[in-house]
């Protein structure tokens, strides 16, 4: 029997972190672990700022989950809001993944991510010098592209200084694995055409055996509707990070002007947000102030109960913000085509997911910030609920996934590409 080789992960947050790379990453490992030995190196879990008192009694923590060696570090709690909390979070994380390498044995690979910005790309760099071994650099978001456009920071020096530290990372990886069209055209531009790092392009995915279409009226679908007064509603969802990059504080504008909408077979119209993120509570104050009983807020759904949550929408929102094209690709778009459920994209032309939804079938799209658009597309929608067309639309996304986007069609890709680089 040919002995396996050794990976170490870097992953910032893993299971059971609800951090949509967590989950992508816990998988990825699990799936691997075949032909590797898989170590992964990130934070107590703590995607929401706040620690367990289980986790707060040492520096580090040494766990096994499947078959995955998983080594913990204890960072600072922090706020979403407040930037120099989640600055001392993330250098806790960085500072503290250094120190654990050396606690890790022999590698033959080593993996990092993107996240969190920056740092995640130069503790790859780092585990491959004091490790002699390979690295790969999936990058899920660029970085300062997505600062830049979002407007987080407009320092110029600090933007200039946080490139020139990222292209540092991808010249001396091994492969850069990117999981969009757009996002390899970005590292292209990034380069201009002169020593391009050896890249390769490797959609992200949901589980499919896990997320999938369920009847109306399955019983914990009804149960998850009544729970937060959706039953007997026409339910538009946005479910995932209610962060800084998708322009909700805008989009939430546009949904005002549903307020009493009803459907053609008198159903009231619903927006449901599932979720949490920085910009959660100014949604919520606003549609307080704006008397907006057309919206529901719901938290995060644990793993073993998305697919009731996902299916108990019947329409779903699939947005980023201008400017993220090329930058970030929004990886929820794989459950809501897996649930067999048709997508209103906000997502510009050309970009990865917007693709994959002209391809499939499986929605509508418009430019973000084409609020005048997005209000005619959603009422669009309004109009044909309960009719064929929308639930073919949802059939195609999902027969669509099944034949070019599934966990298993990934993980073979990486894989391969890692054993090759």
């Amino acid at each position: 029997m040919t002995e396996k080789k050794q990976l170490l992960i870097y992953a910032h947050y893993y299971i059971p972190d609800t951090a949509s790379t967590g989950q992508i990453l816990r998988e990825l490992a699990e799936g691997m672990l075949d032909i590797f030995d898989i170590t992964v190196i990130c934070v107590v879990p703590s995607y929401l700022g706040t620690i367990e008192e289980n986790y707060k009694t040492q520096k580090y923590y040494e766990e096994e989950i499947n078959g995955v060696k998983v080594l913990r570090i204890r960072v600072p709690e922090f706020n979403k809001t407040n930037k120099i909390s989640r600055i001392k979070n993330i250098l806790g994380y960085f500072f503290g993944a250094m120190a654990t390498t050396f606690k890790v044995g022999k590698l033959d690979y080593v993996f990092s991510i993107s996240q969190p910005p920056i740092l995640g790309g130069l503790i790859g760099v780092i585990g491959k010098w004091v490790k002699h071994a390979k690295y790969i650099y999936n990058i899920q978001d660029f970085n300062p592209e997505q600062t830049m456009a979002v407007g987080y920071s407009k320092n110029p020096l600090l933007l200039k200084v946080m490139m020139w530290f990222d292209k540092f990372s991808c010249k001396h990886s091994d492969l850069v694995i990117t999981v969009g069209r757009d996002l390899v055209d970005t590292m292209k531009k990034r380069f201009k055409g002169k020593k391009l790092p050896n890249i390769a392009l490797i959609n992200n995915w949901i589980d499919e055996n896990q997320i999938y279409p369920l009847p109306r009226n399955h019983e914990k679908v009804v149960v998850f509707k009544k729970q937060y007064g959706l039953d007997g509603k026409f339910v538009i969802m946005y479910s995932g990070n209610i962060g800084l990059y998708y322009d909700l504080e805008n989009i939430i504008k546009v949904i005002e002007k549903f307020k009493g909408a009803k459907t053609p077979d008198v159903r009231d119209v619903v927006f449901a947000f599932v979720g949490a993120g920085s910009i959660l509570d100014k949604l919520v104050l606003y549609v307080r102030k704006h008397c907006m009983e057309n919206v529901v807020f719901i938290p995060y759904q644990d793993k073993a109960d998305l697919n009731y949550s996902l299916n108990a929408g019947d329409v779903h929102l699939c947005v980023n913000a201008k400017g993220i094209k090329g930058v970030s690709c929004p990886s929820k778009y794989y459950g809501l085509a897996a649930s067999g459920k048709p997508v209103i994209g906000i997502l510009e032309q050309d970009s990865e997911v917007q693709w994959l939804i002209e391809q499939s079938g499986n929605g509508l799209c418009c430019e973000p910030g084409d609020y005048a658009g997005i209000e005619k597309m959603i009422g669009w929608f309004i109009k044909m609920a309960g009719t064929v067309e929308l639930t073919d639309m949802g059939r195609k996304g999902r027969t669509y996934l099944e034949k070019n986007l599934t966990k298993e069609i990934s993980i073979e890709k990486y894989k391969k590409c890692i054993l090759e680089c």
